[in-house]
Formats: C-alpha cells, sequence, structure tokens
C-alpha cells in the first residue's frame, strides 16, 4: 500500500520569498523544493552514525596510514 502524507508548513514572508525565488532559479515550483530538502534531510546519516563512523575511523587511522 502507497503511503503518502501531506504537510502545512508556515513560513514567513521572508522565508516565503526566499523559497519562491530559489525554486524559481532552479526551474522548480516551490514545493517540489520543499520536498526534494525533506527527502535530502532523513536520507542523510543520523548524527549516532556520523558519530560511530568517525570513531572508527579516528581509531583505524593507523592503521590505514601504513597500508597506504
Amino acid at each position: 500500500m502507497l503511503w503518502t502524507m501531506k504537510i502545512v508548513i508556515h513560513l514567513s514572508r521572508s522565508q516565503a520569498d526566499r523559497l519562491r525565488e530559489r525554486a524559481k532559479s532552479l526551474g522548480l515550483q516551490p514545493e517540489d523544493l520543499a520536498r526534494a530538502a525533506v527527502a535530502d534531510l532523513l536520507s542523510s546519516p543520523d548524527d549516532a552514525f556520523r558519530s560511530a563512523a568517525d570513531l572508527v575511523l579516528q581509531k583505524n587511522a593507523e592503521l590505514h596510514r601504513r597500508l597506504a
């Protein structure tokens, strides 16, 4: 089953103007730009993953240096 969600957000006049301008410069509708921004946010790793990855990279830095 396909699930969708409709969201209403309230932007200040300044924010709305900037969103419209940025969307126009990219050849998009403001709604499409906002949708893409949310999709990008949700697809990026969360802070816990980034912290764990950084810790692993730091711990293995010497090994990586030797293997290079």
